[in-house]
């Protein structure tokens, strides 16, 4: 493991943290990862989540936040690394995040890495393997929603997946419900992904990712006037999390497409 936290930091490019990383307990390291992700330093959370695993490989907190960094690292991979590179960090992020459930079956934030995770690592998938895997993300994120009705992550991932589901074509659906035993795509509609991600941005108005992904609803349902709305939120909100620059810049350009119209 200790060899895979190197690999890690060598990854995502961020230097290793000042501190003796093996000076300290597991919660002090789990403490600490918190506060280098606050610092938009996922490089160095990471480092410190795993060895809060290799103190404790059942630790509930160190593995979903640790699965939710991974994730992030993914994302800031640039687009010339090798998908074999992304696809790993997701897979390992899967892992952490069934940790975290089996550790904590009753906790909402394992839930939602678990939904989080499988969604992300699905992207690279064949359509049948992504067919596969939609009842988990969608399992695991109402269950997230079940345990803490107020997690406005949750709802987002429910946002998501009515959306990308209602995104594909007629006849992928069709044939998804009754040919690949995807009879869950009956749920999804187009309703559902505004209602559940109109309840992200109404539990966490400041989350820059929440709003974006709403535009790009209101956008694909033709409501540019609701769409520019969102995104001129977006361009005014502070940049919270790691991936917030990337957002706002995605948000730029949907706002392009969206005068082009």
């Amino acid at each position: 493991m200790l060899k895979a936290i190197r690999n890690i930091v060598l990854l995502s490019g961020t230097a290793a943290a000042a501190t003796p990383l093996l000076a300290q307990t597991a919660a002090d390291h789990v403490a600490m990862g918190v506060a280098a992700n606050d610092a938009h330093d996922p490089g160095t959370a990471i480092q410190h989540f795993n060895v809060a695993l290799e103190q404790d490989s059942t630790g509930y907190e160190a593995n979903w936040r640790g699965a939710l960094t991974l994730l992030n690292l993914g994302e800031l991979l640039p687009d010339s690394a090798p998908p074999a590179r992304r696809d790993s960090l997701y897979s390992l992020a899967e892992r952490y995040a069934g940790r975290a459930v089996a550790a904590d079956s009753g906790g909402a934030d394992g839930h939602f890495a678990l939904a989080a995770a499988v969604g992300r690592g699905s992207l690279t998938l064949p359509q049948d393997a992504r067919i596969r895997r939609a009842g988990i993300i969608r399992r695991e994120a109402l269950r997230a929603i079940e345990l803490d009705p107020g997690h406005d992550g949750a709802y987002h991932i429910m946002g998501r997946w009515n959306a990308e589901i209602m995104r594909i074509s007629g006849i992928s659906r069709f044939v998804a419900r009754n040919f690949l035993g995807a009879g869950i795509f009956k749920q999804a509609s187009w309703n559902k992904a505004i209602s559940n991600m109109e309840k992200a941005v109404e539990l966490d108005s400041s989350r820059v990712y929440h709003r974006l992904e709403l535009a790009r609803i209101y956008a694909d349902r033709k409501r540019g006037a609701d769409a520019e709305a969102q995104l001129h939120v977006v361009e005014s909100l502070p940049l919270r999390e790691v991936m917030d620059s990337i957002y706002k810049r995605q948000g730029v350009e949907l706002r392009r497409r969206l005068t082009r119209r």
